[in-house]
Parts: structure tokens; sequence; C-alpha cells
């Protein structure tokens, strides 16, 4: 790849077929900028504003074109140098070079929680860091993950190492200087415990005052990282997870040397193509315990909310890039003669892309405020993020996969060519759904020990009345409804829960309680927003996910009125905001309210 030049084809002013090129997706944006009034303080407001208004031109713009090229030439593993030494490197576009030093050391995402960037005195919130990574997000997917495992990564060293672990790698993760940052990376799958971590084979043997360690790790992202932190079993210690103690392991010695393992080969993905995936064999290589021995899962799980939302707000950024795209595309057509917005079928399709960006988009941006609550020291935060973080994780990612080929059908043939973005965002979509934890693990995990164990559902019940009572403006009826759903849909997790023989069932309920908590944040939202003077269009929302998700009528039934959606599209594919009288006429007419 020595001597290509990092430049990206004209573009002709005319956008023939439409897309989202040269876009500011910030601007083009004004759902996510009500939130972020919502969610932000004035001060956070006052000082990102023009940053997050420069990352929107930059993901519309370079960071957009720097991605293809990397995804085009992804990333290529050298076992030897130039003079026949054993030294194994990874050779990266010079394109993804240009995104890490935007993602690193301009935006300084990977140290975001921990130090000040941007100009700001302190760690940001959460809700200011998804608000980065949902822009960044929509151009490069792939290096979210370096971006986001370094902060984790960081984040464990610094709460659980020792003094001299985060003096010698725990400051180094967080460096805004080229020339000291170590990046960070988390290995935890094998080929025996994917999803089940506590069948992982890799073995530590005491070593003076560290640890040796001897054998695989199957799937590692972020291959080429300075520092990992990983589970390992210590010999004698127990199987299962209660037997897994962390460790760090550096890439390069003290004495500049390379530590005792080896990259034995990068992935092949079908997505995230810019990221450096790859399998390693450990052949004794040099690790520091993290943590007590034995602490293994209690460290691991100790950054899986903030990973599992960050995948929440990547999914809603997927879905948005493709709701920019098919929009584009649709003001640019024109179908049998009239435009593509005229036509109700292009409208539906619109909707099924839209609805389920914006679902995501709420449910993270909610629970983003949560964490920033449970950090603050609230103990109902913190257990209300015990059962939202695995609903939001599981159901954002699945429906990401089917919005962004809806986004593909949308196109049409355009679509499956490589010239367009539509194929990446449906190549990437497919990767975050394995990714802490599968639809699966987090269903489980929703059932077996949100409810069943921790009983968070109710204070999950007790919270989305609470918003309810709070949407003033909601009609009475939508809101009688809503109340209604949250009883039934909660009800029935916790009937699924209460017995290992409807496990079964686990995704249907965490699918319906995704459901339901986005129904209600959307109408808390949109009556919050115009009663500020805003825009009222999520109400609206919030009866579409009613409508067709939790409480459709049957398949072959003629609907009694759905009059009312196809104004409803008509306003919500529109430019102009929706005003709360309308807005409580369209949630208060037809069925069911």
């Amino acid at each position: 790849m020595d001597g290509q030049v990092l430049t990206a084809p004209p573009r002709g002013s005319d956008h023939v077929g439409g897309d989202s090129r040269g876009l500011n997706l910030f601007r083009a944006d004004p759902g996510f900028r009500d939130l972020l009034a919502l969610y932000l303080t004035r001060e956070e407001r006052a000082h990102f504003w023009p940053h997050l208004d420069r990352l929107g031109a930059l993901a519309g713009g370079d960071l957009d074109r720097w991605a293809a090229l990397a995804d085009k030439h992804p990333p290529v593993l050298h076992h030897r140098d130039r003079f026949g030494r054993d030294v194994q490197w990874i050779e990266h576009h010079p394109a993804y070079r240009e995104m890490e030093r935007i993602g690193f050391f301009e935006l300084g995402l990977h140290a975001a929680p921990h130090r000040p960037i941007l100009g700001w005195p302190t760690g940001v919130s959460p809700p200011v860091k998804f608000a980065l990574h949902y822009l960044f997000s929509q151009a490069e997917f792939g290096l979210m993950c370096p971006l986001a495992v370094t902060e984790l990564a960081a984040m464990l060293v610094l709460r659980y190492g020792s003094a001299e672990l985060r003096e010698k790698y725990g400051r180094r993760m967080i460096s805004l200087d080229p020339a000291e940052l170590l990046q960070g990376a988390q290995f935890m799958t094998e080929k025996a415990g994917g999803s089940d971590v506590g069948a992982n084979e890799l073995r530590a043997v005491a070593d003076g005052a560290h640890w040796r360690l001897h054998g695989d790790k199957w799937f590692c992202s972020n291959a080429d990282c300075g520092v990992a932190v990983l589970l390992a079993r210590i010999e004698g210690d127990p199987p299962g997870t209660a037997g897994l103690t962390a460790f760090v392991v550096p890439r390069d010695l003290d004495d500049g040397t390379r530590n005792a393992y080896r990259i034995v080969r990068l992935k092949d993905k079908m997505g995230s193509r810019s990221l450096a995936s790859g399998e390693i064999v450990y052949e004794g290589a040099l690790a520091c315990m993290l943590g007590e021995r034995r602490q293994g899962l209690e460290i691991l799980l100790d950054q899986v909310n903030m990973s599992r939302l960050s995948h929440g707000m990547r999914a809603a950024a997927t879905m948005r890039r493709a709701l920019h795209e098919s929009l584009a595309f649709a003001r640019s057509r024109r179908l049998f003669g009239r435009p593509a917005l005229d036509q109700p079928l292009m409208r539906r399709q619109l909707l099924q892309v839209l609805i389920p960006a914006e679902q995501a988009l709420s449910t993270a941006s909610y629970g983003g405020d949560l964490l920033r609550r449970a950090e603050q020291g609230s103990n109902s935060a913190l257990g209300l993020l015990r059962i939202v973080t695995p609903v939001i994780k599981m159901r954002s990612n699945r429906d990401n996969v089917a919005a962004t080929g809806k986004a593909i059908e949308i196109r049409g043939g355009n679509g499956v060519i490589e010239d367009w973005v539509n194929a990446r965002l449906l190549r990437d979509s497919f990767i975050p759904v394995f990714w802490e934890g599968t639809s699966v693990i987090n269903a489980i995990d929703v059932v077996r020990r949100a409810i069943a164990k921790a009983h968070a559902d109710g204070a999950l019940r007790a919270e989305l009345h609470r918003l309810l009572g709070e949407a003033d403006g909601l009609p009475t009826s939508y809101r009688e409804r809503l109340q209604s759903l949250v009883d039934r849909t909660i009800d029935f997790a916790r009937h699924v829960a209460a017995d290992p023989a409807r496990e079964k069932h686990a995704r249907l309920a965490t699918s319906a309680l995704y459901n339901v908590l986005s129904a209600v944040l959307l109408a808390w939202e949109g009556c919050r927003i115009a009663a500020a003077g805003g825009d009222a269009r999520r109400l609206v929302m919030s009866r579409f996910v009613v409508e067709h998700r939790l409480d459709p009528p049957h398949p072959l039934a003629m609907p009694v009125n759905d009059d009312w959606q196809d104004g409803a599209e008509i306003l919500l594919l529109a430019d102009g905001p929706i005003a709360l009288d309308r807005a409580s006429a369209l949630v208060s007419d037809g069925r069911g309210a």
C-alpha cells in the first residue's frame, strides 16, 4: 500500500441518485439536537455545540471519505520487518491513520471520561461522550472499537490497577500525545468460550512478581494495541467464571522487545473491515495481575453497562446515516411520474428506517443520562441500568440490521453497489450484534438476572409510570393506553422470568420491554420538547411504535382507522416542526386511543 495518495474521487454537483455525502450530520438532525437540550446541562450545550457542529461536518465530509477508503483497503499483517527480523506489525491505510488523528488526538474520544478534552475542564459526562460517538459513528464504525475499548481498558487499569500499573500504563492510555499514547483492548473471546466466558482456557503461571500466559485468544479487536486487558485462569483455580482472574498484558516489554505472543492471522470480516481483529497465541507472555485473584468476572462486568449503551448509540448512528441516505434518494427521485415522497409505500419504507433509528437514539440517550445519575450516586439509576442496558443492546442492534437492509431496498440496485455507503452500513450492522453478548445472552441476562434475581422490573415499571406522569400535555386517552401497555409488558416479562421452561420467550419479552420503554420515552420527550416551544414529532413517533411493534392489529384484519397514519407519515418526513396540539390529535385518534 506504499505510495497510495489520500484522495477521493471527484463528485459532481448534481448528486445523481441522491446521497448524504457533504451533509453536516449535526445540522441535518434536529431531533438529535432536541434531545441534547433535554439531556445536556446548559453549560455543556454552550461549550460543546460548536464542537458537535464541526464533527457533524467532518462526519459528512472527510471522515466519510476516509472511512470508505479504509474499508476498501483493510489492514495487513506483516510477520517480518524489512531487515528480516521476526517482528510482527500491522499496516493500516493512510486514511485509517487520518481517522485515528481525529478520533484519538483532536477529539480525544478514548480519554473523554478520564481527563479534560476539547477545552472542557474535566472528563466529560456520558451524555456528552455518547453525543460525540453518535456523530463519529455515522461516518466510521470500525475505528469506534479502538476508541471505545481503549477508554474502557483504561478505566479498568485506573480503577483496579496498582499505583505502578496506573502510572506505567493507565496514564499513557488516556494520553493525547501520539508519541505517548498506548491504545488498549479487551481480549476475552476464546474458541471454547465465546458467550460462555467461564469456559475460557487461557492459563496463567506464576513467574516471580508477574505471570506468564499460555494459550489462545480467538477474536481480538485492535490486535496491535499497546496494552490488553484479558481474563485467564491461574493453575489450580476452580473452573467456570469463579476461577477467572484479570491481567494486563503489554505489547512491548521494558527493554523494548516484544512480549511473547503472536498474532496468527487477521480476521477477514464482512464488516468493520478497517479494524484489525486477529487471533493471538500466548507463548509465555509476561502479564501483570489486575485487581485481586479470581476477581476477573467482576472486573469484566464493571465496564458492561458503558459498553452496551455505547453499542446502542452506535446502532442509532448507523440507522440515522441509513435514513439520511434514504431521504436524500427519495427526495431526488420521481417514480411513475410523481415525486417518490408522494408514494405511500415509499413513505412507509422510510418510516421503517426512521422509527427504529429514533427508538435507539431515545433509549441510548436515556441510558446515558442514567449513567450520569449513577455516577453521581443515584442507587435508583444504578438499579435501572441493570435492566435497561441489556434491553437496549439486544433490540437496537437487531433493529440496525433490518433498518440498514431496508435502506438498501429503498435505494434499489445501487444499494448493493459498493460505490454507495449503504452496503458498508449493512455489513457493519451485523458486527455489534455479537459484541458484549449476542441477542440470546442479553435476553437471558434480562430474564434470569435483571428480573428473576435483581427484581429490576419493579423499578422499571415505577420509572415508566413516573415519566408518563411528567409528560404534560399528553392526551389522557393515550397516557392510559401507554400505562396499560407498560403493565402488560412487564407482567409478561415477569411471567417469562418466573419459569425456566418459558425462557424460549426471553427475546420476545426483551423486545417488548425495549418497545414499551421507547414508546414512553418518545412520548415524554415529545411533550417536554414541545413545552419548551419545540417540536412534538417524537410524540407522533411514539404511536408508530405502539401500533406497529407493541399493539398491532391482526395482520389479516382491515384496519379500523389508519387515516391518522397517512397524515402522520407526511408530517414526520417533512422538514418543519409538528405542533403539540397536532401531535396530540394524531395519538388520540383511532384504535385503542
